[in-house]
């Protein structure tokens, strides 16, 4: 049976349905804040690359429905866990909602940030080569977001590593857009200003990928109850192995 199949049946598989519905429930709920949270990043990223005041500003005054949502998320939380004491994978369950809402929330703030920084530089003009590393620097982190969140609703450790070596890309990516950014100021100091938004805008789409990649080793951690954070992509990697061996041996 597949691991996360098979973690994703023990934390179901309670003599209590009700707890089993209230751990549904956060389930669910973080997979719709997620949406909520990757809609905010499309639309903040479409309005700094199309020059969208308009645009820019709503996602900026929207940022208040994903801290709503982490509010009563964790809420919920804190609620099992008073009443339900859980044990084992249901614990980690918990936890792991409660960590991946308060990087949601982040990844929120950040996209919030970008509105705001693309309200400022609408009417500036912009260069096109950096624009065009933008749109991919935003679609990447989209994906990484999207796929941790996949890797969360199917507890697969696989696709959590994946979003892990994504955020290698998107860092190279960072980098070489910042590198444009640094060109066009040095070459025309008349863009040093808008450019200095651009370059807090960049940061903030780096930012949702690390806080993405944080996701990711959360599912990590609740599918094999090993916790990876703060470690390099190699030692995420065996870890990962190790589970998708055990996994394999219990098969057997």
């Amino acid at each position: 049976m597949n691991p996360s199949i098979r973690h994703k049946a023990r934390l179901e598989r309670h003599t209590s349905t009700q707890f089993d519905a209230e751990l549904e429930d956060i389930r669910e709920r973080v997979l719709s804040m997620g949406g909520l949270v990757e809609s905010q990043i499309a639309d903040a990223a479409r309005a700094l690359i199309d020059g969208d005041g308009v645009l820019g500003e709503r996602v900026s005054r929207q940022d208040y429905r994903v801290n709503a949502a982490e509010v009563d998320i964790d809420e919920l939380c804190t609620r099992i866990i008073a009443k339900r004491q859980p044990q084992a994978g249901d614990l980690r369950l918990v936890l792991a909602v409660a960590k991946t809402i308060t990087d949601l929330e982040r990844i929120g703030d950040e996209a919030e940030k970008i509105g705001r920084f693309a309200s400022q530089v609408a009417s500036r003009e912009r260069p096109t080569s950096t624009f065009r590393q933008i749109e991919a620097l935003a679609s990447h982190v989209r994906q990484m977001m999207r796929d941790a969140l996949d890797a969360f609703a199917r507890l697969d450790s696989q696709m959590a590593l994946s979003v892990s070596q994504a955020d290698i890309e998107v860092d190279r990516e960072y980098e070489s857009t910042v590198r444009e950014c640094m060109t066009f100021m040095m070459e025309d100091p008349r863009t040093i200003t808008p450019m200095l938004d651009v370059l807090w805008s960049v940061k903030a789409l780096e930012r949702i990928g690390d806080h993405s990649t944080n996701i990711g080793e959360y599912v990590v951690y609740l599918v094999g109850g090993r916790n990876v954070r703060h470690t390099s992509f190699e030692a995420i990697e065996q870890v990962v192995a190790s589970i998708s061996s055990a996994a394999q041996d219990a098969g057997d």
